[in-house]
């Protein structure tokens, strides 16, 4: 199955210099824990970063930084796996595990942002075809008792 279709396409995402508490107040509106930072906010939205609640907590917070001071661009996780909208779901779960990342931003060829994928969709997904192959084996043994009178 391709990312393209089933990413979350509504990315909540902000600029750089977007300010920590900004960020924060933006993940509470939009019930979000991450936000991609991407460039060319009102653009292309080339992701350059993520910021997660657990960044805010450790890095700014933690550290007794000024939330109205900081932007998002001073503890954004800049090391950024990402995924094309083209590749497969099992790519992106390989490139998660090898990341050890649980979010990867959907790119298209020009890498303008259009999802994002999380360790959350993976699982939904595959709890979704693990049900349909046990749903498989009751039919295939029901089918073999009405077959087999």
């Amino acid at each position: 199955m391709l990312l393209k279709d089933v990413c979350v396409l509504e990315v909540v995402s902000c600029g750089r210099d977007t300010r920590i508490s900004e960020a924060a107040q933006l993940m509470r509106e939009r019930h979000c824990g991450d936000l991609v930072v991407v460039d060319d906010p009102r653009g292309e939205r080339v992701p350059a970063g993520i910021l997660t609640d657990r960044d805010i907590v450790v890095e700014v917070l933690g550290k007794g930084l000024d939330p109205a001071t900081t932007t998002v661009a001073e503890v954004m996780t800049r090391t950024l796996a990402i995924a094309l909208d083209t590749e497969g779901t099992d790519v992106a779960i390989e490139r998660m595990r090898q990341h050890g990342v649980r979010r990867l931003p959907v790119v298209n060829h020009a890498g303008g942002l259009v999802g994002i994928f999380t360790l959350d969709d993976a699982l939904r997904l595959n709890a979704t075809h693990a049900l349909e192959l046990i749903d498989v084996a009751a039919k295939g043994l029901e089918h073999e008792r009405r077959t087999r009178r």
